[in-house]
């Protein structure tokens, strides 16, 4: 089946978590590797593994208008800013972590449609639990904020590091790669300015 990422949120045709053909693909990659999945350490492996992989790419079943479904017109026609969102991702390249911080900036529409500050954290996690990579989660964020809240701008930051880019490969820790994407109204020079400086405000 042929899922295009970029594509608005309908995910009700993705299948219920396959336990029994992601055990199989970990056992056959432990053989892979030269291991014995039936000795006692391993045993159990490939369950573990099939568990844990439901949970880390749980978003590819859950949407961003789900998240969302509540907003409140309350008037408020400022900047709002949440920062510091932790979130962890997996590489659809290497299907190897990566971890960082989101940072969320919007200005409401004409009648100050916000949503709870909490709902932005959880669209986050929609996103970075399925195979990604920063750029189109970066972008995701942005796109959805856009379409369902209708802001009159968003920034959306992520700071992250890769891996890919740690453990294997070029082996750099510590390297960071930062995103953006900038929509509406906070493409503006003077607004986008300020709130970048709310995001690296009080940072040493």
């Amino acid at each position: 089946m042929s899922i295009d990422p970029i594509s608005l949120e309908s995910r009700s045709g993705i299948p219920a978590f396959d336990h029994e053909r992601a055990e199989a693909a970990v056992r056959e990659l432990l053989i892979a590797v030269g291991e014995d999945p039936d000795r006692e350490g391993l045993r159990d492996t490939p369950a573990r593994v099939g568990r844990a992989y439901q949970e880390l790419f749980s978003g590819m079943r859950q949407s961003a208008d789900e998240v969302l479904t509540t907003t409140f017109d309350l008037g408020h026609d400022e900047l709002i800013l949440v920062r510091d969102i932790e979130l962890w991702s997996m590489c659809e390249h290497h299907l190897v972590p990566f971890t960082g911080v989101a940072h969320i900036a919007y200005i409401p529409n004409e009648q100050g449609r916000i949503t709870g500050l909490s709902k932005l954290a959880r669209l986050v996690d929609v996103f970075a639990k399925r195979p990604q990579v920063q750029e189109r989660l970066t972008t995701q964020v942005a796109d959805s904020l856009m379409r369902i809240l209708e802001a009159r701008g968003v920034l959306v930051v992520i700071d992250a590091e890769h891996l890919c880019m740690t453990m294997r490969g070029v082996k750099k820790p510590g390297s960071k790669t930062i995103t953006s994407a900038v929509r509406g109204s906070l493409r503006d020079a003077v607004t986008r300015a300020e709130a970048m400086s709310l995001i690296t405000a009080h940072r040493r």
